[in-house]
């Protein structure tokens, strides 16, 4: 056998789930970033009459109500879940929840590289 030329490198498993692994973080990505911004195109579309000033004090009862039966947890509760309505809110969620995700599967094929590129260096077993 002549050592002098180098055989060619053959995909390994490894390399193979590193792809798919990729290929996954991207789609996510895509999709998630299509998905908030088709959030945010469908949520501004429909009417708001959160800045109606006519509407200022409508719900006062109710939140004076609320602060004495809750305190201020219910408070904070309460903005919370009106923040988590807007569509705004919600396509940011989406989005870093996207991007979370493709880093993490662009990490694990990091990791799936680095073991391929260990086992290619360690080459064959000896003989003895």
């Amino acid at each position: 056998m002549n050592s002098s030329v180098p055989a060619p490198e053959l995909p390994t498993a490894s390399r193979s789930r590193a792809l798919c692994c990729r290929i996954a973080g991207i789609i996510l990505l895509v999709l998630g970033l299509g998905g908030a911004g088709a959030v945010v195109w469908l949520g501004t579309r429909t009417k708001d009459d959160s800045d109606d000033p006519t509407m200022i004090g409508f719900n006062q009862s109710e939140e004076r109500q609320l602060g004495i039966l809750y305190g201020k947890q219910g408070e904070l509760i309460e903005d919370l879940t009106k923040s988590l309505k807007r569509p705004g809110t919600q396509a940011m969620l989406i989005g870093v929840i996207a991007a979370a995700a493709a880093a993490g599967s662009f990490y694990f094929a990091h990791i799936l590289d680095a073991e391929a590129q260990d086992a290619a260096n360690a080459g064959p077993p000896a003989v003895k």
